[in-house]
């Protein structure tokens, strides 16, 4: 079993507590965490444990302690990989480990539900360690967003299966989840509690002050309720007890601008269709130009391939199967002059901020090239369930 202190597993009573323990990058996700992790959560969940609860390690600044849950993947040392600077094989071995633990997450047992606590930033690889999960909590010092899309990548994790498939508090259209899906997966608009709510991204709001309080009920739930049902969710009644029915909903960036995120992204095939409309809105919508100045900002390629793998996503019938088709888009990402290392070096190594896109325009990213992003793998095709059996 593969041990790093990164990552501190702890139980209390019946509660399995995962800790992400990297606060030097804000607990950023590395391979040893996940593989520390997947053996662990394997291990509890054939055992006595009720619930799990997963919470990330606070970090220090400026004299200050302030919370983090996980910032993402350590896309810096996949890009070290990628360029020869590191072992080659983490370009493949990450994200297919990576995305092996979000199945196992994903398809957990319900009367076996995982708790994430999102108190500070969670992006990227943390919500798919996490937005799996039964149990998704926000405070009032939550900042959520998938930025993929600026790095040269895109909403993965399971993003082409969750996104798709929002359950929104207030529809704009009866029956269907209407354009906010899009928006946050080409955009990687940073959202708060009160936008993770609306979105029914997250299914609880507890202000952080009463964090201790709730660690402490769910761990003690764990225990009195498992002489009585051993096959029931002994935690919903306690998260519901916490949960702060005050959260302003309608006052949220998503439900105030719902009309036009609607109106931009809704029903859209292209990208281009999506600029179309947004330009549409004219230039006294502060709404349509502002996005179209994130836009701009984006990977062509990473927006393109993006949108395509939400269509696709939504027409799947497992998380499974998304999982393995974003398996095939992340080597994709990985081949020599990708966007991937463009955007990473612009972001993370010389942070300069000016990446030089390439192609640079969506009319330059042809078909051909966003169909290259799924083309199957081979022998090299991920099994979400072979847990363990990297390939050597």
């Amino acid at each position: 079993m593969s041990t790093t202190l990164q990552f501190l597993p702890s139980l209390s009573a019946n509660l399995g507590i995962l800790q992400l323990n990297n606060p030097a990058s804000l607990n950023a996700l590395t391979l040893e965490m996940i593989r520390s992790m997947t053996p662990i959560l394997k291990q509890w969940q054939q055992t006595g444990v009720r619930a799990t609860l997963m919470v990330g390690a606070p970090y220090e600044k400026n004299g200050k302690v302030k919370p983090a849950f996980c910032a993402g993947g350590d896309v810096k040392k996949v890009y070290l990989a990628g360029i020869g600077k590191e072992d080659n094989s983490l370009t493949a071995d990450f994200f297919r480990e990576e995305y092996q633990l979000n199945h196992m997450i994903a398809t957990q047992a319900p009367h076996l539900p995982q708790v994430s606590i999102w108190d500070g930033v969670v992006m990227g690889g943390g919500v798919g360690l996490s937005v799996h999960g039964k149990y998704r909590v926000a405070t009032e010092k939550t900042i959520f967003a998938m930025p993929e899309t600026k790095i040269g990548l895109f909403p993965d994790v399971g993003g082409t299966w969750w996104i798709p498939r929002l359950k929104l508090y207030s529809q704009w259209k009866s029956g269907l989840v209407g354009g906010v899906g899009n928006y946050l997966a080409l955009t990687g608009n940073r959202l708060a509690a009160e936008d993770l709510i609306y979105a029914g991204i997250a299914t609880h709001y507890v202000k952080s002050e009463n964090l201790d309080d709730l660690k402490s009920a769910l761990a003690e739930s764990t225990t009195s309720a498992s002489a009585d049902d051993p096959n029931g969710d002994c935690i919903a009644g306690v998260l519901m007890s916490f949960h702060d029915h005050n959260v302003d909903i309608e006052a949220s960036f998503l439900s105030q601008n719902r009309a036009d995120i609607d109106y931009a992204f809704d029903g859209k095939d292209t990208m281009e269709e999506i600029i179309d409309a947004l330009e549409s809105m004219g230039e006294d919508s502060q709404f349509g130009q502002s996005t179209l100045k994130t836009l701009n900002q984006m990977s062509p390629t990473s927006l393109k391939v993006t949108l395509e793998g939400l269509k696709r996503g939504s027409k799947l019938s497992s998380v499974g199967e998304a999982l393995q088709m974003e398996y095939r888009m992340s080597q994709a990402f990985m081949r020599e002059g990708s966007d991937f290392y463009e955007g990473i070096r612009a972001a993370l190594v010389d942070k300069d901020g000016k990446p030089k896109w390439s192609p640079s325009s969506l009319e330059e990213v042809t078909d051909d090239i966003v169909q290259s992003h799924f083309e199957p793998l081979g022998d090299n095709e991920l099994d979400v369930n072979a847990i363990g059996s990297a390939k050597l």
